[in-house]
C-alpha cells in the first residue's frame, strides 16, 4: 500500500430502526475499525465513515406498527445507534446519515448527473400493489417463499438465508409485508439502471481487483457468469419516504435505498471535509476500502461500482473485505425473534468489559466462513487468555517491578542470548501482524499479538526472576526490563484490537504520547529509569454464574417466541403429504360406544368397550378431562381401527377414536351427524 495514498475506509450503514448486534459488530464495524486504528498508527492518510440508513423500506414498517412517524423512529435509532459505536471504541471520523440535508442535496445531483447523460432508462412494468395498503410496494415491503432455497420469509430484493438476489415478481405466495393481503400487479413507471448493457464493464472492474476475498470475487462473478446474466435494476420507487427523485414526472417517487445509501459514504465525507472530500473519492490517489457483510456485496460490488462508473467523477473501490454471517449459539442470529446479544445490553450485564467482546469476536471473526458465538467460549477465551495469559503477564511484570525497585526499570546491564532472542522477537511478531493487518486476516493478525504475550510468559517462567533476585538483583532488574519491553509491545499491537487495555497499559507504563506501530521495531521502547505507574488488573474473571444468566436470557427469548407463535397460530399447519394408495391403507368405521371408565391412577385417560361392528374392542383416549364415562355410553365415534395395539397404563389399546382440536385446545367428538350402523366404512 503506498503511503501516498488518500484512504477513505467506510462501513456498512446500518438500518435506523433497531439497535445493534455482536453480528453487526464482527461482520463489518470492528474489522474497520481495527484496520482503521492500525492505518493511523502507520501515519496513513485515512478517513473513515459511516453513518445511520434511514430510507429504509423496515424503518416505514416500524413507524406505521409503532403509530409513529419514520423520521421519530431514525432519530431514535441513530442516536442508539451512535452511542453503541461510541461506547466499543469504533472510531468513525465522521458518523453521519442519510436524512441529512447534505445528503438529500448531494444524492440528488448525483442521481441528475446519470439521468443527464442517459445512463438511467425510464421503463413501465408491472409492480406489486397492495390493494388494501392503496399504495405500491417497495421490494421489502413484499414477503413469500424464495424459489431457490423454498425459505419462506423471503424479501422482494433478497433471500437472507441463502443470499439470492431476487424480484418481487420470483416470490412464491407473495404477500404485503404492510396490511398481509395478496398483492396485485398494476402498471407504473420508473427508473432503472440497465445492469445488462453495463455488465462488460464491471467485468472489467472486478477483474481488475487483485487479492479480493474468494467469497467476494466469487459471489460476483456467479451473477455476472449466471445464464441470464445482469437485470436492469430500477433505481426508483413508489414511495413517499426517502430522497424524492428530482425530475419531472416522478411525484410521489424516492431513489431505490440501495442508490441513495451507498452515495451516503461520500455525504459524509463532505460533511467531514466540505473543502478537501474529492481528494478521497476521485483521481488516482483515492483507494476506497468498503467493509462490509456477505449479504451487501453485491450493492457494493455491482450496483455501486455500475453507478460510478456511469457518473465517470469517481474512483472505484480498491478492496471490499466482506465477511460472513456470525451465528450464535449454534443459531442464525434474527432481530425479528430477538435471536442476539445487543450490545447496549451486553454493557448492562459487562460494564467495563467491551475490550472483552472485542477480543473474542476478533478472534472467532467470521472473515472466510460463518462462524459461531457461544458464551461457553466467551468465557473461556476471558479467563484463559486475556485473564491467565496477557493479563497475568502484565500483573507479574508490574508487580515484580515495583516490589523490588519501587516501580523503576533497571539498566539491564549485559544481556544474555535469552534476554536478546525476546528482544528480537518483538519486532518479528509487530511484522507479522502487520502483514496480516495489510491482508484483512483479523484473525490471525490477533492471533499473533496473543502468542507474543505468550512469548513474555514462556520468558519470564524460564527466568524466574522472583528465584533470582536473592541471589543477583541486578540480573533480576535486567529480565523485568526485557519482560517490560515486552509489556510496552503489547500495549502498541493490541492498541488496533483492545483500545481500552492499550490505553491503561501505556498509563501503567508512562507512556505520554500515543506510541506508532514503528516503536515495535525498536529494541528499546521503555528506557532504563522510567518510573512506571500505578499497576491495575487489566481484565476480570468471568463467574460460571455470568454466563449461566446470559444462557438463561436466550433460552426465555425461545420460550417467548414459541409462545407467541402459538398464540397468534390459528392451525397446525398441514402435515406432510401421502399418496393415494397409503390413504386407502387407513380403516376407518362408525362404532358405538358401549361402556365407559376411568382408567386407574390416569388424570387423562377413559377406557372404552367399543362396538365396531366387527368386533367389540377396547380403546383407551386421552379425553378425561374434557368428557366424562357417563356423557361417552351410547355414542357413536368414528374409530381409527387398523392401528397396532399399544398397551396404555397396563391396558391394551386397540384403536384410535378421532377427535377435533380448536384453536383454544379444546376437543371435539367426531360423530356421524345422522347416525350410522357400527362398522359402517368412512372414506
Amino acid at each position: 500500500m503506498s503511503t501516498n495514498k488518500k484512504i477513505m475506509v467506510t462501513a456498512a450503514l446500518p438500518y435506523a430502526n433497531g439497535p445493534i448486534h455482536i453480528g453487526h459488530l464482527a461482520g463489518c464495524y470492528l474489522p474497520s475499525d481495527i484496520y482503521v486504528r492500525y492505518l493511523r498508527m502507520r501515519g496513513r492518510d485515512v478517513k473513515f465513515v459511516c453513518g445511520s440508513d434511514e430510507h429504509g423500506v423496515p424503518i416505514t414498517i416500524k413507524a406505521k406498527n409503532e403509530g409513529i412517524t419514520p423520521q421519530e423512529v431514525v432519530n431514535r435509532y441513530n442516536k442508539m445507534m451512535q452511542s453503541a459505536f461510541e461506547e466499543f471504541g469504533i472510531s468513525f471520523d465522521h458518523y453521519s446519515r442519510t436524512s441529512s440535508e447534505q445528503h438529500h442535496k448531494n444524492a440528488k445531483e448525483f442521481f441528475m448527473n446519470l439521468y443527464q447523460k442517459g445512463a438511467l432508462e425510464a421503463q413501465d412494468t408491472e409492480q406489486y400493489y397492495d390493494p388494501e395498503a392503496g399504495q405500491f410496494l417497495a421490494d421489502r415491503y413484499i414477503t413469500g417463499t424464495c424459489p431457490k432455497c423454498g425459505h419462506d420469509e423471503a424479501y422482494g430484493d433478497q433471500c437472507e438465508n441463502c443470499g439470492t438476489s431476487l424480484s418481487p415478481t420470483e416470490l412464491i405466495n407473495p404477500k404485503s409485508a404492510l396490511s398481509g393481503a395478496k398483492p396485485e400487479l398494476r402498471n407504473t413507471t420508473n427508473w432503472f439502471l440497465p445492469l445488462d448493457k453495463l455488465s462488460a464493464d464491471l467485468r472489467t472492474f472486478l477483474e481488475s481487483r487483485e487479492n479480493w476475498k474468494p467469497n467476494v470475487l466469487g459471489q460476483c462473478m456467479s451473477w455476472l457468469n449466471s445464464g441470464d446474466g445482469l437485470k436492469p435494476r430500477a433505481m426508483t420507487r413508489d414511495l413517499n419516504w426517502g430522497v424524492p427523485v428530482p425530475i419531472e414526472g416522478a411525484k410521489g417517487k424516492v431513489m431505490y435505498v440501495w442508490f441513495d445509501a451507498p452515495i451516503g459514504y461520500i455525504s459524509a465525507t463532505q460533511e467531514l471535509l466540505p473543502n478537501d472530500w474529492e481528494a478521497y473519492w476521485k483521481g488516482d490517489d483515492a483507494e476506497i476500502v468498503h467493509f462490509i457483510g456477505k449479504d451487501n456485496i453485491v450493492f457494493h460490488c455491482i450496483i455501486f461500482p455500475a453507478m460510478l462508473q456511469q457518473h465517470g467523477e469517481y474512483a472505484l473501490p480498491k478492496q471490499v473485505p466482506a465477511n460472513e454471517f456470525l451465528n450464535l449459539e449454534g443459531r442464525k442470529l434474527s432481530t425479528s425473534k430477538n435471536w442476539a446479544v445487543w450490545l447496549h445490553e451486553y454493557l448492562e450485564d459487562f460494564p467495563g468489559q467491551q475490550d472483552v467482546l472485542r477480543y473474542v469476536l476478533t478472534a472467532t471473526m467470521p472473515e472466510t466462513k460463518d462462524n459461531d458465538f457461544t458464551w461457553a467460549d466467551f468465557q473461556q477465551r476471558n479467563n484463559s487468555e486475556l485473564v491467565a495469559g496477557f493479563g497475568n503477564f502484565v500483573n507479574r511484570v508490574m508487580v515484580l517491578t515495583h516490589k523490588y525497585y519501587d516501580g523503576v526499570v533497571q539498566n539491564p546491564g549485559i544481556l544474555t542470548d535469552a534476554d536478546r532472542e525476546a528482544l528480537t522477537s518483538i519486532s518479528q511478531y509487530g511484522r507479522r501482524i502487520a502483514k496480516s493487518l495489510e491482508e484483512y486476516k483479523f484473525r490471525e493478525a490477533i492471533g499473533e499479538a496473543m502468542n507474543l504475550a505468550r512469548l513474555g510468559n514462556k520468558y519470564l517462567q524460564e527466568q524466574e526472576p522472583w528465584k533470582v533476585y536473592k541471589q543477583d538483583a541486578e540480573r533480576a532488574g535486567a529480565i523485568l526490563y526485557v519482560a517490560t519491553q515486552i509489556t510496552a509491545a503489547l500495549s502498541i499491537v493490541f492498541k488496533p484490537f483492545l483500545p481500552g487495555t492499550s490505553a491503561k497499559l501505556h498509563s501503567m507504563l508512562a507512556i505520554k504520547s500515543s506510541p506508532n506501530w514503528e516503536e515495535t521495531e525498536k529494541e528499546i521502547i521503555i528506557a532504563a529509569g522510567t518510573q512506571l505507574g500505578k499497576s491495575e488488573l487489566l481484565f476480570a474473571k468471568i463467574e460460571d454464574a455470568q454466563v449461566e444468566q446470559q444462557r438463561a436470557k436466550l433460552e426465555s427469548t425461545i420460550q417467548e417466541k414459541q409462545e407467541e407463535d402459538l398464540e397468534n397460530q390459528k392451525h397446525n399447519p398441514q402435515k406432510e403429504n401421502i399418496s393415494f394408495d397409503q390413504f386407502m391403507e387407513i380403516d376407518l368405521r362408525v362404532g358405538t360406544i358401549l361402556e365407559a371408565e376411568r382408567v386407574p391412577k390416569a388424570d387423562r385417560l377413559l377406557k372404552f368397550t367399543v362396538d365396531t361392528g366387527l368386533d367389540k374392542r377396547t380403546i383407551v383416549s386421552g379425553i378425561a378431562q374434557q368428557f366424562t364415562p357417563e356423557e361417552m355410553i351410547g355414542k357413536q365415534v368414528m374409530v381409527l381401527m387398523n392401528l397396532p395395539p399399544r398397551k396404555i397404563r397396563g391396558v391394551i389399546s386397540q384403536g384410535m377414536l378421532l377427535m377435533a382440536e380448536d384453536t383454544d385446545g379444546k376437543l371435539r367428538l367426531m360423530t356421524p351427524e345422522d347416525g350410522a350402523e357400527s362398522g359402517s366404512v368412512i372414506g
